[in-house]
C-alpha cells in the first residue's frame, strides 16, 4: 500500500473513531476536524457556571452564547454587541435594563428553542454561590423577571452602567438550558447543552473532548465540521505533536525561544493577544520596612522591570506603565512611577535610617511566570544592600501563605475582565486587604485612593469615571503600593490552512473563538 493510502487509511479511522462514522469514506476524509492540543492533564467541568481553568475557559464559547458579546477577535469593551440579546432599553436611573431575545435561538441536542425562561433560570443560578461560581460578580442584581417568552427585565440593586459587561459571554454570562440542567442534574458537567456554533459530542478521561457542529445555530452551520481538544500537559510532546501534523491549533508557551521558533515555520502563523497577564510587586505596608514610604520609594528606585522583560522576552512580554493592565479601560499609562535609579535608592535607605541595607521576607512560588522575574528582583536589590530573603514553595502553598500575611512583598502576576473597577477594587481598596473579612488581593494593604475607587464603581459618567480611575491611579502610584514589572500575552500557534474569520487581536476566553465562519483549508 502507497505512504498515500497509508494516511489516508489511517485519517478516516480516527474519523470513525471521533464521531464521523455515519459519513461515506470520501465525505469523512474531506470533513474540515480542527485539531486543538491544550496545556493541561484533564477536563474537570463544561458547565459554564462553574468553568473557572483556562483550559475549560477556553471551550465555554464555542458552546454557549451570552446576551451580549465582544466582537469576535476583541477584547475592547467598546466593541460589545448584541448576541442572544436582540436589542435592550434601560430606564432613565440605570436600574431597570429590559432585553428582547432572538426568536431564532435553538438549544443544542433537541431541548428547544431558547426562551426568556432559560435566561432567567440562567441568571438566577450564575448569581447563586451554590450553583455558581462567580456569584460575587451579580451582586448588584435584585430579581431576574420574565416579562413574556421573548422579554427579559433585570432590576438592578443600585443604578449601574457596567450590565453589559457583565452578561456578556464569560465565566457567569453564558445562558443554558433550564430544561437540560434539571434534566441531567451532576451529569450536565460533562453532558453540557448550550446554544453556541458547537455542541459537546464525546469526553474520554486524561485525553479529549470532541465537538461537533451546530447545525442550527443561529448565524449559520459552522464550517468545521468537528473540534477535537486534546489534553497534553507535556510541553515536549504538545510540540511534538503539532510538528508531526497531528495538531492544527496548540496552546503556545509565554516563552521567547518558543515563540520564535514558532514564528519562523514556514506553515506557521503565531497569534500573541490580549489579554495580559500583569505581575507586580506588592508591599505590604501595614508593617516594618514598607511602613515608610521612603522605603518602597527606594525599593521602586532600585527595581528596573525592563530586565524583567529582557529576560521574559520582548515578542510575549512588554512594560506595564501603570498599576493596571495597559489594556485595561481606565488604565492611563502617564500615570507611572520614576525609572530605574539605584543612586536614589541608596539616599532614600539612608535617609530612612537603613545606611547599611535592610532585608525582608517574600514567600515565593515555583510557578515559572514569577520566580525568574522575583530572581531578577532578588539580585537588583542586592546592589543597593537589601536582601530580599526568598523562600520558594509550591503554587498552592504559596497561595495559601500570602492570603495569611506572611510575605513582606508579594509578586503576583494576574488577568481580570479589563475594566479598572476589577483591579483597583481586588487589589488596591483597604476593604480588600488580607485580613479584612471582605480580603480580596490587596497584598500591600493599600488605602490611598479609597475614597476616588468607590467614587467611580459608583458614577455613570464614563469620562467621569476615567478621571476617578486617573486620579485612583496616582494617588496609588505617589503611595509605591506596588511596582509594575511586566506584562504578558497569551501564546498560540497555528497552521496557516486555520482561518478564525475574524481578526484575532484577543479573547476573553484566553484562546481563539472559534466561530461558524472558523475554517480550516487543508
Amino acid at each position: 500500500m502507497s505512504i498515500a493510502r497509508i494516511k489516508n487509511a489511517a485519517l478516516f479511522a480516527a474519523l470513525l473513531g471521533a464521531g464521523l462514522a455515519t459519513l461515506t469514506p470520501a465525505q469523512a476524509l474531506a470533513a474540515q476536524v480542527l485539531n486543538v492540543g491544550m496545556a493541561a492533564s484533564d477536563l474537570a467541568t463544561l458547565d459554564p457556571h462553574r468553568a473557572s481553568a483556562t483550559q475549560e475557559k477556553i471551550l465555554m464559547p464555542w458552546l454557549y452564547n451570552g446576551l451580549t458579546r465582544f466582537k469576535p477577535g476583541s477584547v475592547s469593551l467598546e466593541s460589545i454587541e448584541p448576541d442572544l440579546a436582540a436589542k435592550w432599553d434601560v430606564s432613565a436611573d440605570k436600574k431597570v435594563w429590559t432585553f428582547t431575545l432572538r426568536q431564532d435561538v435553538q438549544f443544542h441536542a433537541g431541548f428547544g428553542k431558547m426562551t426568556a425562561e432559560d435566561v432567567v433560570f440562567s441568571l438566577d443560578r450564575a448569581r447563586d454561590p451554590k450553583t455558581s461560581s462567580f456569584a460575587a460578580d451579580f451582586a448588584n442584581i435584585e430579581k431576574v423577571e420574565a416579562a413574556d417568552p421573548r422579554t427579559v427585565r433585570i432590576t438592578l440593586k443600585s443604578p449601574s452602567a457596567d450590565l453589559l459587561y457583565t452578561l456578556v459571554g464569560y465565566q457567569g454570562g453564558f445562558i443554558v438550558s433550564k430544561k437540560a440542567v434539571e434534566q441531567r442534574g451532576d451529569n450536565f458537567r460533562l453532558q453540557p447543552v448550550g446554544t453556541g456554533p458547537f455542541e459537546f459530542e464525546a469526553y474520554q478521561a486524561s485525553q479529549s473532548v470532541t465537538f461537533k457542529a451546530n447545525k442550527q445555530y443561529f448565524r449559520g452551520a459552522p464550517k468545521l465540521d468537528q473540534i477535537v481538544y486534546r489534553y497534553i500537559r507535556s510541553d515536549a510532546s504538545r510540540d511534538l505533536a503539532y510538528e508531526s501534523g497531528e495538531l492544527d491549533l496548540v496552546y503556545g508557551r509565554q516563552d521567547q525561544r518558543w515563540a520564535e521558533r514558532m514564528k519562523d515555520r514556514a506553515d506557521t502563523k503565531l497569534d500573541i493577544i490580549e489579554p495580559a497577564y500583569q505581575g507586580l510587586a506588592f508591599l505590604n505596608t501595614s508593617r516594618k520596612p514598607f511602613d515608610d514610604l521612603r522605603v518602597r520609594q527606594a525599593i521602586a528606585y532600585a527595581i528596573d522591570p525592563s530586565r524583567i522583560v529582557l529576560f521574559k522576552g520582548k515578542l510575549v512580554a512588554a512594560d506595564s506603565p501603570t498599576v493596571i493592565p495597559t489594556a485595561t479601560l481606565g488604565a492611563d499609562p502617564s500615570v507611572h512611577l520614576p525609572g530605574y535609579d539605584p543612586a536614589k535608592a541608596t539616599a532614600l535607605l539612608k535617609e530612612a535610617g537603613h545606611p547599611d541595607g535592610l532585608s525582608f521576607k517574600v514567600i515565593q512560588t515555583q510557578n515559572a511566570a514569577t520566580l525568574g522575574p522575583a530572581q531578577i528582583i532578588q539580585a537588583q536589590l542586592k546592589k543597593v544592600n537589601v536582601l530580599m530573603d526568598m523562600d520558594v514553595v509550591e503554587h498552592a502553598t504559596y497561595h495559601q501563605q500570602i492570603r495569611k500575611d506572611l510575605s513582606d512583598l508579594v509578586i503576583y502576576a494576574s488577568s481580570r475582565f479589563p475594566i479598572a473597577d476589577n483591579y483597583l477594587k481586588e487589589f488596591y481598596l483597604s476593604s480588600s486587604a488580607i485580613g479584612q473579612p471582605t480580603a480580596a488581593a490587596n497584598f500591600s494593604h493599600c488605602n490611598a485612593a479609597d475614597a476616588e475607587i468607590t467614587a467611580a464603581s459608583k458614577e455613570l459618567d464614563l469620562e467621569k469615571r476615567k478621571a476617578l480611575w486617573k486620579q485612583a491611579q496616582q494617588k496609588i502610584v505617589d503611595a509605591v503600593c506596588a511596582i509594575p514589572l511586566f506584562e504578558q500575552k497569551i501564546v498560540w500557534a497555528s497552521r496557516k490552512s486555520l482561518d478564525y474569520g475574524y481578526d484575532l487581536q484577543g479573547s476573553l476566553s484566553y484562546g481563539p473563538l472559534i466561530t461558524e465562519k472558523t475554517s480550516l483549508n487543508k
